[in-house]
């Protein structure tokens, strides 16, 4: 397996808890969180969520799920940012592209696959094992001020600037 991990523990960054129905962490995705609109047979469903234990000071959050082993140095499979702070759980679901299952003044990024919204786990057939990680940043503000149309890499810019501390879950998924 690949090591390229951009969220691994940094110091001054917070861990807290994350779980989901939907998988266990370091497990095989299911067919949910796999990708019907890239062809690998899913049904682009974001996972169920459920955090806890967030450093003092969380504002707000936000949820990536990113691929780092994915060829040209990653692919981001989904972006929310602006889940108020009194919100600690996500359905099954909640990365629908109309929006209609996310909190209210939550806001859903383009993915790379070029649509608001999650896609699911699609790695290139025979490039081997690629991880999925899901990650919760708590945010030190109550709005990253991002819209719609702007690229996960406007994302990252402003995670590393607000980040309190993640907590994070691991998929993976292989297409032979």
């Amino acid at each position: 397996m690949k090591t390229h991990d951009p969220f691994a523990p940094t110091s001054g960054i917070e861990s807290f808890e994350v779980i989901s129905e939907s998988f266990e962490d370091g497990q095989v995705l299911p067919e949910a969180q796999r990708s019907a609109v890239l062809g690998s047979g899913g049904r682009d469903e974001s996972p169920q969520l459920t955090w806890w234990g967030a450093p003092e000071g969380t504002r707000s959050y936000a949820v990536t799920v990113f691929d780092p082993d994915a060829p040209g140095g990653g692919y981001w499979h989904w972006a929310v940012v602006n889940i108020p702070a009194d919100v600690t759980s996500l359905p099954a679901g909640a990365g629908s592209r109309d929006n209609s299952r996310l909190p209210s003044g939550a806001v859903q990024l383009k993915n790379d696959a070029g649509f608001v919204g999650f896609v699911g786990a699609a790695p290139p057939p025979g490039h081997g094992q690629h991880r999925y990680l899901l990650v919760v940043h708590a945010m030190d503000v109550e709005r990253l001020d991002l819209r719609t149309d702007d690229t996960p890499a406007a994302l990252q810019s402003a995670l590393s600037n607000h980040t309190l501390g993640r907590a994070r879950l691991t998929g993976t998924f292989e297409r032979r």
